[in-house]
C-alpha cells in the first residue's frame, strides 16, 4: 500500500511539473504585460527597465524555474495588475470559489446516486421516467445557457432570487462565508444549480446504469432466493458493487465543477478565483495566471490520488498478494 501511494504521488509530481511547464509556455503568446503596465508616454528606457526587473529578459527555462522555486515556498510572485502577492489576492478569493464547488458537489453527488438507484430500481415507474427525461436537459444544456435561464426565470421573472454577487459574507478570520446569512444563501443558490446540473445529470445517469447492469448479475438473483429483503439486496450488495465505476466518473466530476466555476463565476459575477482569471486574462496578468492553473491542477491531482485510494477501499480485489495492483 505505501508503495502504491509513493508511485501515485511521484507520478502526480510529473504531472503538476508538465502541467506549469505548458501553461507557462501558453502565457508567452497571450500578450505583452509590459503593455498594461506603463502608459502611452512611456519611452523605451522605462520599457526596458520594468522588463528587466519583472525577469521578462530571462530566458524562458530560467523564468519557468524561477516561478517553481517561489511556488515551493508559497510565493506565486506580484500580481502585474494590483501589485499585491498573487498569493494573498488568491486566499481573498479561494473561499467563494470552494464554496460554490463544495456545495454544487455535495448537491450533485448526494442526489445523482439518490436519483440514480431510484430510477434503477423503479425503473419502469413513471417518476423514473420523467426523471430521466428531464435530466436529459443538464446534460444536453452548455453551463453558461442554464446559468442565462435560470436568471430570466428565477431573477428577472419571478424576482426571487439575486443574479449577480456572492450577497453579504460573515469574515471569520481569513475566510470568509455567505452561508452564515441570508442573502448569502440566496445568492448561492442559482450559481450552485447551474455548477452541479450537469455533474448530477451525468452522475444519475451512470449509477443507473451500472446499478440496472449489477442487478441482472447472478449473485443478485441468489441473494434474492435466499430470501434477503429487498433493502438488502439493493443497497447492501448491488449499491456497494456499482460504485467503483462511479467513484471513478465522481472524482473526475468534482475535480471539473473547481475548474468549470470559471464559467459560472462569470456568468453571476461570482467573486471567486474563476473570475480573477478572466479579469486577469484580459489584463495579461501572468502570475495570476500561472498561480490559478497551477491551484487548479493541484486540485486535480489530488481528486484523482484520493480516487485510487477509494478503489481499494470499495473494491479489495484490486489487492494482488496482499499488495495494491
Amino acid at each position: 500500500m505505501v508503495s502504491y501511494i509513493l508511485r501515485r504521488v511521484l507520478q502526480s509530481i510529473i504531472v503538476l511539473l508538465v502541467v506549469g511547464l505548458v501553461a507557462f509556455s501558453m502565457f508567452r503568446f497571450v500578450g505583452d504585460p509590459i503593455e498594461q503596465l506603463l502608459g502611452q508616454e512611456r519611452t523605451q528606457q522605462d520599457v526596458e527597465r520594468l522588463r528587466e526587473a519583472l525577469g521578462l529578459n530571462d530566458p524562458f527555462i530560467v523564468q519557468y524555474a524561477d516561478f517553481l522555486a517561489r511556488a515551493l515556498q508559497g510565493d506565486f510572485g506580484i500580481s502585474y495588475r494590483q501589485s499585491r502577492p498573487v498569493a494573498e489576492i488568491l486566499l481573498e478569493r479561494l473561499p467563494a470559489t470552494l464554496e460554490l464547488a463544495f456545495i454544487s458537489g455535495f448537491l450533485a453527488v448526494t442526489l445523482g446516486i439518490a436519483l440514480g438507484v431510484f430510477t434503477a430500481i423503479r425503473r419502469k415507474g413513471v417518476a423514473a421516467n420523467v426523471i430521466m427525461s428531464t435530466s436529459l436537459i443538464g446534460v444536453s444544456l452548455p453551463t453558461f445557457l442554464i446559468g442565462i435561464l435560470l436568471i430570466y426565470v428565477f431573477g428577472v421573472q419571478l424576482r426571487w432570487l439575486p443574479t449577480f454577487g456572492r450577497g453579504e459574507v460573515v469574515d471569520l478570520g481569513w475566510w470568509t462565508t455567505g452561508l452564515l446569512t441570508e442573502s448569502g444563501l440566496k445568492s448561492l443558490i442559482l450559481p450552485a444549480i447551474t455548477l452541479g446540473l450537469y455533474q448530477m445529470t451525468l452522475i444519475m445517469r451512470l449509477v443507473r446504469a451500472e446499478m440496472l447492469e449489477v442487478l441482472r448479475q447472478d449473485y443478485i438473483r441468489f441473494a434474492r432466493a435466499r430470501g434477503l429483503s429487498a433493502k438488502a439486496v439493493n443497497f447492501r450488495h448491488a449499491l456497494k458493487n456499482t460504485m467503483v465505476p462511479v467513484i471513478t466518473v465522481t472524482g473526475l466530476q468534482l475535480g471539473s465543477i473547481i475548474a468549470f466555476a470559471i464559467i459560472t463565476e462569470t456568468v453571476f459575477q461570482w467573486p471567486g478565483v474563476g473570475l480573477l482569471f478572466i479579469n486577469a486574462v484580459q489584463f495579461v496578468d501572468i502570475p495570476v495566471m500561472a498561480a490559478y492553473l497551477m491551484l487548479i491542477s493541484v486540485m486535480f491531482v489530488a481528486i484523482n490520488l484520493i480516487v485510487d485510494l477509494l478503489y481499494v477501499w470499495v473494491d479489495p480485489r484490486l489487492r494482488v498478494d496482499g499488495r495494491t495492483a
